[in-house]
């Protein structure tokens, strides 16, 4: 999958946050974040069960362009600016893209917008159980809440 790939993927949700830091400061606590919510043992164990294509994490840390989390690939990374990560496993082709913009001086902006397709009656009802059950909702935002704390 492409840079361009994901958004061509349908829209799921998007969640925002405001940190009190500079945009630098809040790339490399998100990354650190991705890095703690995706690079445990059990996630790998996730992405193993699910079939992911990545499975490992692996390449340049902070993540650029290349760099894996188990169920991510990095498809693009402009530092202090957008993240897209992307993926599939047996029941969806995903991606979560993180945007980062300074609307005042030492606020930054931090989004994180989902897309992903879910085809075929296993991917529907993986999606009500992901997405449906609102657990992909709680995580992005602990994430985000995460981000927001530890980037000060």
């Amino acid at each position: 999958m492409n840079a361009a790939a994901p958004l061509y993927l349908p829209y799921v949700d998007e969640h925002t946050t405001v940190v009190a830091a500079e945009a630098d400061a809040v790339w490399r606590e998100l990354c650190e974040a991705l890095h703690r919510s995706f690079g445990s043992g059990r996630a790998a164990a996730y992405a193993r069960l699910a079939g992911c294509a990545d499975r490992t994490a692996s390449g340049p840390r902070p993540l650029a362009e290349g760099s894996t989390l188990p169920g991510f690939r990095v498809a693009s990374a402009t530092p202090g600016r957008e993240l897209v990560l992307v993926g599939r496993h047996h029941f969806s082709t995903y991606a979560l893209i993180f945007h980062l913009d300074e609307p005042t001086p030492g606020r930054t902006r931090l989004r994180a917008e989902t897309r992903a397709r879910f085809p075929g009656p296993a991917g529907a009802l993986y999606r009500q159980l992901v997405i449906g059950t609102g657990g992909h909702a709680m995580g992005v935002r602990r994430m985000l809440k995460a981000v927001r704390i530890r980037a000060l």
